[in-house]
């Protein structure tokens, strides 16, 4: 096992790190207090402020942009849409970009590596036709639009997928897309052009093959934004994250991905890398909040000491290092399996770390709160809402409970266990 980066990817992640340091970093404090001005009534938070606009230009004139591309499907997107050098990368290879990225609110959006267009792009990618990548994918990979995944929804346990009520039901040449989703993020932007919307298309197949995933433009008559939510008190501007009712929303039938019935199979395809994202960027969020937590309990003193000397604060930095680098290597096994066969290859190790990095970085997040007393529950510091990040990670792409599930069931099932 070889979890070391490629040449090209060290010279990128070097190039990331570089590019922050000198142009996001410097910015990023102004960007904040500008969205906490529009929140007050300054102006409008939905609308992106310009400066990401010219974090944007300046990402993709030093070729850091779409850097999510992955090496066996980018292809000509590569050269086209992505870094220099006309090729994606191994998860291994992305790794440490992510995490680079993750010590930003705002970096993978600069660099066109945002959930959810990042694993919507890899759908259409890995599974979209020729028209369906040319009227959508390309323009998301241009930073022309942005897109939503709707696949959550507020009247069932949306944890266990088969139990989905809304309707994708193919009629002649269209399909006819009901119901309700929500926490459907990227809804609030005003560029967000396009759902990825999962339905039941045929409720007498098995329960792998009832669904299907279909494209629907935002501007098809039946849909509708029935409200942005918060997240524990953040609306997350400008992208956000909707409730959004479709009713009687007609659209062709080429615009299901991949051929009915395919939406499990495609959710897998997705969800595999998606999660390694996800982890590394909140490892990324992990280092900063200890980076920060140090610094404090070594410039604050309370009772004629350092804060690093009291009330067992050492050992809390300590356990927050050991923390952080193991779940780094686990996610990095978890790369480097799905780089060498696929989802299927990486089942247990792919739910070990959805489980194990946003618990991890809830706890070291916590920890640099803590330290940092009142003013870590302010917005004068990004732990408030790294926490809610990581928080909100334990739900999102399936909770906790599920993939220990999945775990134990992969692990019982080598003595003999049935499911």
């Amino acid at each position: 096992m070889d979890l070391s980066p490629s040449p090209r990817a060290a010279d990128l992640t070097a190039r990331v790190r570089a590019f922050l340091a000198e142009e996001v970093d410097p910015v990023e404090s102004a960007y904040h207090d500008e969205l906490a001005a529009r929140r007050a009534g300054a102006g409008d938070p939905w609308q992106p402020l310009p400066v990401l606009e010219e974090l944007k230009a300046k990402a993709r004139e030093r070729g850091l942009w779409n850097l999510f591309l992955p090496k066996e499907h980018a292809g000509e997107y590569a050269a086209r849409f992505g870094t220099d050098g006309g090729e994606g990368l191994t998860n291994v290879d992305y790794a440490p970009l992510a995490e680079a990225m993750g010590r930003s609110a705002i970096a993978p959006l600069v660099m066109n590596c945002n959930a959810p267009d990042t694993g919507n792009m890899e759908v259409l990618l890995r599974y979209g036709s020729e028209a369906q990548r040319r009227d959508w994918l390309e323009p998301l990979l241009d930073g022309r639009i942005r897109s939503a995944f709707a696949m959550t929804e507020p009247g069932v346990a949306s944890s266990d997928a088969t139990t989905m009520e809304a309707t994708a039901v193919v009629d002649g040449d269209e399909v006819v897309v009901d119901g309700r989703k929500w926490w459907s993020t990227g809804v609030g932007h005003p560029d967000c052009a396009i759902f990825v919307f999962m339905g039941v298309t045929d409720p007498d197949a098995d329960r792998h093959h009832r669904h299907s995933m279909v494209l629907v433009p935002r501007d098809t008559p039946g849909v509708r934004i029935e409200r942005l939510l918060p997240a524990m008190g953040h609306f997350d501007e400008p992208l956000g994250h909707g409730e959004v009712s479709f009713t009687d929303v007609r659209v062709p039938a080429a615009n299901i991905i991949g051929g009915p019935g395919r939406a499990f199979e495609i959710a897998q395809g997705r969800l595999g890398p998606g999660r390694v994202h996800h982890c590394m960027r909140l490892i990324g969020l992990a280092e900063l909040a200890l980076e920060l937590a140090c610094k404090r309990a070594l410039e604050r003193t309370a009772f004629g000491k350092p804060l690093a000397n009291l009330g067992g604060n050492r050992e809390r930095i300590a356990d927050a290092r050991i923390a952080i680098d193991s779940a780094r290597l686990l996610v990095l096994d978890a790369a480097w399996k799905l780089d060498q066969g696929g989802p299927l290859n990486a089942l247990s190790e792919v739910a070990a770390i959805k489980v194990a990095v946003p618990n991890m970085a809830q706890q070291v997040i916590d920890f640099a709160i803590q330290v940092h007393g009142g003013a870590g529950l302010s917005e004068d510091f990004p732990l408030a809402g790294a926490f809610t990040a990581a928080r909100a990670l334990r739900l999102a792409d399936g909770p906790d409970e599920v993939h220990r599930g999945m775990v134990a069931r992969l692990e019982l099932g080598k003595y003999g266990a049935r499911r």
